[in-house]
């Protein structure tokens, strides 16, 4: 059926409220487009005339079909090659979405879309909309087919969930940068004593390289052994620039509303390196490395000022 063009004006308009939606229940940001995509399909294929709010229609539709998706991902990461990560987005992206109170940008941290991964899909979806999206419980309910009383439930434990588990401390974006930069004098100075200082106790470093790129799957744990790993991670060779493709440039930057390290070589981003900081230093340093992941980055660094360049190369 085709649309009118102010139908047309109408999805458009939804597009990124849409797309932030579908980033924080997927935490891939080329399945959200995907995903958004089929929302669309399906608007063109509905009688948009008998459609009451259309905003609300479109919501339900995008969710469901997100939910869907994290049924089968569920099985489809169990084959993944390595640790599968989310995908990072750096500042500005505007399918970060809102980030105009604490609990809109908590709902898109890096921490927190790991500690999604460990909810059902119908939890994530409830937290995401309720906690990011702000919709009352009575219209998740319409939007998911359950019951007021048990989304309220669901909630609840989502919410406690993600509590347990988030040891972040939100930072601004200037402190967000003198992080990083402390963290990159340390772990290229070629010493693991100020990486050491820097780092928790109970810290974690993980990497998604998706079978494509080496990282370290296993978790390195502690902040001995994370150090000696970042420091030989930050040390210049040869060998690391041929297998690379190129010089690695480094540079101090923020991705979902947090510290972090942004590799780019030759105009590509190559890495992504989210710090989660928390009351007592850097918990945990997660490494998102598969080229499939950082396509958008690319687009987006290409089309921002980085100031007076990279901070180190390697």
């Amino acid at each position: 059926m085709a649309l009118s063009v102010s139908e047309v004006d109408r999805f458009e308009a939804a597009r990124p409220r849409l797309e932030a939606i579908a980033y924080r229940l997927l935490g891939s940001a080329s399945e959200a487009e995907d995903a958004v995509q089929e929302t669309f399909l399906r608007w063109q294929a509905a009688d948009v005339g008998r459609i009451e709010v259309p905003e609300a229609w479109l919501t339900k539709v995008l969710t469901n079909w997100c939910l869907n998706l994290l049924a089968s991902a569920r099985a489809r990461r169990e084959t993944y090659v390595g640790r599968w990560l989310p995908e990072p987005l750096l500042a500005g992206d505007p399918m970060l979405g809102p980030a105009d109170t604490a609990e809109q940008r908590e709902s898109v941290s890096y921490a927190v879309l790991v500690l999604l991964e460990r909810l059902s899909p119908k939890e994530r979806a409830v937290y995401v909309l309720r906690e990011a999206f702000d919709y009352p419980h009575r219209e998740i309910a319409r939007i998911l087919d359950i019951t007021e009383a048990a989304g309220q439930q669901i909630y609840h434990r989502a919410k406690k969930h993600i509590a347990d588990g988030n040891t972040r401390t939100e930072v601004g974006e200037a402190a967000a940068l003198r992080i990083v930069e402390e963290f990159l004098a340390a772990a290229t100075s070629g010493r693991t004593e100020p990486l050491v200082r820097l780092l928790t106790q109970e810290v974690v470093a993980v990497g998604d390289g998706g079978g494509k790129v080496p990282a370290r799957a296993k978790a390195f744990e502690g902040a001995r052994a994370v150090a000696t790993f970042l420091r030989g991670l930050f040390k210049p060779g040869k060998a690391k620039r041929a297998l690379i493709g190129g010089i690695p440039e480094v540079y101090a930057s923020t991705a979902n509303g947090g510290p972090a390290v942004v590799v780019v070589v030759e105009g590509r981003v190559a890495g992504i390196a989210c710090l989660e900081v928390g009351p007592e230093g850097i918990v945990a340093v997660r490494s998102q490395v598969n080229p499939d992941k950082l396509v958008r980055a690319t687009g987006r660094w290409a089309a921002t000022d980085h100031g007076e360049g990279p901070l180190h190369t390697l």
